[in-house]
């Protein structure tokens, strides 16, 4: 796969009827191995790893229902009390990250509305911090660790 703009990781990929397929730790099953998915077991290993998120607090592929509609939110991480802090949306690293994407994360923060946007497509990574009680948006340097999450959502 890529080589992206993110830690070294060696996940489990198996191959079966000549498909690639990746152990997602978080879901517990293998999955197809797509661009995407790269990127998304990537991104999650950096932040368990580096950025100290606990593993039982992140999870992938999270159902919401939008407008009377199921979405699914790639990875969602939440405090002690099962509240979501930030929804992490991938693109595969050939797809820019753009306005839209940013739309797109931000419709399922009408459902959850957590403090912190991020979203990767595993060369470049982007988050926010969303302040309610002003209606604004900061755009951050870099991608806080767990601590700086739960510190700040209070």
């Amino acid at each position: 796969m890529l080589t992206l703009n993110l830690p070294n990781y060696k996940p489990k990929v198996t191959q079966r009827n000549g498909k690639n397929f990746i152990f997602d730790p978080l879901r517990r099953k293998e999955v197809a191995l797509t661009p995407e998915e790269w990127v998304r077991q990537c991104f999650v290993n950096y932040l368990i790893v580096e950025k100290n998120y606990p593993r039982e607090l992140v999870a992938n592929e999270v159902t919401v229902s939008l407008n009377h509609q199921s979405k699914r939110c790639d990875t969602v991480v939440y405090n002690r009390y099962i509240e979501p802090l930030a929804i992490v949306e991938y693109k595969a690293p050939t797809v820019s990250i753009t306005q839209e994407v940013f739309e797109q994360i931000a419709r399922y923060n009408l459902v959850l509305r957590v403090n912190y946007l991020i979203v990767s497509n595993g060369l470049e990574h982007y988050c926010c911090r969303l302040h309610y009680e002003t209606a604004t948006c900061e755009y951050l340097k870099e991608i806080p660790d767990y601590h700086t999450l739960t510190v700040s959502s209070h």
